[in-house]
């Protein structure tokens, strides 16, 4: 059990008031106790309590072989696993409840304490997660590492006259072969006009003189994401493709350079934004700057216009701005970059010149 870490979560919760916390999600619960379990549909949940006796609920289904430094509460399928929770709780007013769990369980478990006040308390670990420590930010700056190298060989793939899919098929071998565990996400290979649409599904689409290429991956390493995106271009660019491929450089570039403690994120959107807006290509950025990545590829907190609040030393989070085309092309640059005491470190260190393959 990370003892630093929920002591940092029951700190927020004393500010809401809470008696208990129940997380639901895998990543979350991981975050905690350093142990990751996928229930499926059975109940699994961890509960954070303010009088300290945390407790792991667990289906007996699932073997821990490890010391979790944790109270578990084992129940059977059959058993009322709801009614194990009650019976660990001492006078509950206030309990917060994390946005992933299922209705199924959360209406029962209201049903037996009717007179209790439930809460969405995802913030009370949302909020804390946005901030690596030392341990989290070293295996970030490794995962990117990796995707770096493996960006390396899926281009190189692109020459070979294969399809989207045959590459995006590829990739978690190769991503194996550098010590990661696979992808983060389903990785995103578009081709020419393919690359207009920002979230693209692979088809069996083939290059073609002068298509753009953007490629969006990531990997996990010992149980954190990567996440980039680099543009090329095959056989030859047109003098569109490098005025809207600059355009989108200086935007990734801009917003990284003003990162720092204290800057909000909803301005480091607006700078990258501007940028783009004044080169007349406003309306084809159509969705946010960035995004939090962590243990999940996308976690609490944007980088837009929406998200006001302030940059912390720790925080791990993309910019990548694009312009998109419709029926003609796209370009997107994605870096992630960590939030250092006076400025940011980009993870990425891939080449972001024009590159013809």
């Amino acid at each position: 059990m990370n003892n630093d870490r929920i002591d940092n979560i029951l700190e927020l919760m004393e500010e809401a008031s809470l008696d208990y916390f129940l997380i639901s999600d895998p990543e979350s619960i991981a975050y905690c106790t350093n142990y990751l379990n996928y229930p499926y549909e059975r109940m699994y949940v961890f509960m954070i309590s303010k009088h300290g006796d945390h407790k792991l609920f667990c289906n007996d289904l699932f073997y821990i072989d490890e010391d979790l430094d944790v109270d578990i509460v084992w129940h059977k399928d059959g058993d009322d696993a709801i009614q194990t929770i009650v019976d660990h709780m001492a006078f509950p007013n206030r309990i917060g409840i994390d946005k992933n769990w299922p209705s199924r369980f959360l209406l029962a478990l209201m049903k037996k304490l009717p007179k209790a006040k439930f809460i969405n308390a995802s913030p009370c670990v949302d909020l804390v997660r946005m901030k690596k420590d030392l341990h989290e930010q070293v295996l970030m700056i490794e995962a990117s590492r990796i995707n770096d190298l493996a960006m390396q060989d899926v281009i190189d793939l692109c020459k070979e006259g294969l399809s989207e899919k045959e590459i995006a098929q590829k990739l978690p071998a190769i991503y194996i072969k550098y010590g990661a565990d696979g992808n983060s996400f389903e990785p995103m290979i578009a081709f020419g006009k393919n690359g207009a649409d920002p979230h693209h599904s692979n088809d069996n689409s083939h290059v073609k003189e002068c298509d753009s290429i953007i490629i969006d991956m990531g990997c996990i390493y010992k149980g954190y994401c990567s996440d980039m995106t680099r543009t090329v271009f095959f056989g030859g660019i047109t003098e569109k493709q490098i005025e809207v491929y600059e355009l989108v450089k200086k935007a990734n570039e801009t917003a990284e350079k003003m990162i720092k403690p204290g800057v909000k994120l909803c301005d480091i959107d607006k700078c990258a934004r501007d940028i783009i807006n004044e080169g007349g290509y406003g309306k084809y950025f159509n969705h946010r700057l960035g995004h939090f990545i962590g243990r999940d590829v996308h976690e609490y907190g944007d980088v837009s216009a929406s998200f006001d609040i302030e940059v912390e030393e720790g925080m791990i989070f993309s910019i990548e701005p694009g312009i998109y085309l419709p029926n003609e092309f796209g370009v997107r640059i994605e870096d992630l970059v960590l939030v250092t005491k006076d400025g940011c470190q980009v993870l990425n260190s891939y080449s972001k010149d024009i590159q013809i393959i």
